[in-house]
């Protein structure tokens, strides 16, 4: 779990966002990550992190891209969020606020949004 900035204790079990916002995020980091990577950094099984995949692909919030033996995957950050309170919003404004803008080091030189830079 995560941990509060102000006390260095461990959150009680509940968090503001999904499993599915959380690959999102790590996705936006780094477009070619691993579905090992993203279970591990989510906090998820490797199998979880499948699902969450096919169906964010599904429902059009990432595109897959095979290179090789690997996937890239395209953000859609212009989509609404699904929930109806929040269905003025896109997935964009979210990664925006989560996101650092620019190229990520640990993400092989992508921008937050997958391309390469």
């Amino acid at each position: 779990m995560g941990e509060s900035a102000s006390y260095g204790r461990p959150m009680a079990g509940w968090m503001f966002l999904t499993n599915h916002a959380h690959v999102l995020l790590c996705v936006a980091r780094d477009a070619g990550i691993r579905h090992r990577d993203l279970a591990e950094q989510v906090g998820i099984t490797e199998r979880a992190a499948q699902r969450i995949v096919a169906d964010l692909v599904e429902a059009g919030y990432l595109e897959r891209t095979r290179v090789g033996r690997r996937n890239t995957y395209q953000l859609h950050t212009e989509l609404p969020l699904r929930h109806p309170l929040e269905r003025n919003h896109h997935i964009g404004e979210v990664l925006a606020a989560l996101v650092p803008a620019g190229p990520d080091p640990a993400a092989g030189g992508r921008d937050p949004g997958g391309q390469h830079v």
